[in-house]
């Protein structure tokens, strides 16, 4: 697990020293759960946790939400291995119902299922050997925050 909190985020397009082998994995717009499994023969979700939390600072500020929120941590691997660290803050509204009753289903295959959802331009932050990516994703009226930490095992394979 990765401590999310006080992480610097720059939006991606003022980043300029990234690594190609990590900048294909932060600079996609396509579902990573889609990606993980082009690039695994075994994926699986382990969800850490999903209950009512406090967020950080940083998020309250991001989402402009002062209301009830799910945090939902979950590690991704591929063939056995932590190759992502994802921590995402659900609203609880109306609009975020059928996500909190997910379960061990990626994030990733309800967001990027539905046309009706927007997302908005990445933010970035490196911390130790993992690389992360934020961006927040627009369900109704609901603002919905996902990041998502690229640990090392993943671009070094």
């Amino acid at each position: 697990m990765i401590n999310t909190k006080n992480l610097i985020w720059t939006n991606l397009n003022q980043v300029n020293n990234i690594p190609d082998q990590v900048l294909t994995w932060l600079d996609d717009h396509q579902s990573l759960t889609v990606k993980l499994k082009q690039k695994f023969n075994r994926f699986s979700i382990n969800v850490l946790s999903q209950a009512e939390s406090l967020i950080h600072a940083d998020e309250t500020g991001l989402l402009d939400w002062q209301g009830q929120s799910i945090v939902r941590e979950v590690e991704l691997l591929g063939n056995g291995q932590v190759v992502v660290f994802a921590r995402s803050i659900i609203p609880i509204t109306n609009d975020t119902q059928n996500l909190l009753k997910i379960g061990s289903r990626p994030l990733g295959e309800v967001l990027f299922n539905d046309k009706n959802i927007k997302r908005s331009q990445l933010q970035i932050t490196h911390t130790h050997d993992a690389w992360g990516r934020r961006s927040i994703f627009t369900i109704g009226s609901t603002q919905v925050l996902v990041s998502e930490f690229f640990i090392k095992n993943l671009y070094a394979l």
